[in-house]
């Protein structure tokens, strides 16, 4: 817990790609919460009260904080730089081999979609000229 009050960047040349786009999720979470807060408050109170304004704010700030500090924390970071050691260690598959592997998915997808239609036709006269369904 004590972590949360340094302000040193731990490992900073490690996972530096992984550990700023956790943050900048992080930080896009917390300003839309602040923001829906803020929405609120400015229905549910009067207009002129300095609670609209200073709660979200300081929530704001807290949130910001929290988390450049939680990318930070010694064990989520060695987390995330493993994280962004294995993802360096992927083979990425080549534009036409995403291209083909994409026309596959999508002719299954169809494929699977056209035949579930089909089963759900099928059972449904089954069942309405058993007298099961109305």
């Amino acid at each position: 817990m004590s972590e949360l009050f340094h302000a040193a960047v731990y490992k900073p040349n490690q996972g530096r790609i992984v550990r700023q786009l956790t943050a900048l999720a992080i930080w896009v979470v917390v300003a839309l919460a602040c923001w829906s807060l803020y929405g609120t408050l400015r229905g549910a109170m009067e207009a002129s009260s300095p609670v609209i304004f200073a709660v979200p704010l300081v929530l704001l700030a807290a949130g910001l904080w929290f988390g450049f500090r939680v990318v930070n924390w010694p064990r989520f970071a060695d987390f995330l730089i493993a994280v962004e050691a294995e993802m360096n260690k992927v083979t990425w598959p080549s534009k036409d081999e995403l291209k083909r592997a994409s026309v596959v998915v999508i002719f299954t997808i169809f494929f699977l979609a056209v035949a579930l239609f089909m089963f759900d036709v099928v059972w449904q006269a089954i069942f309405n000229w058993i007298g099961v369904t109305s």
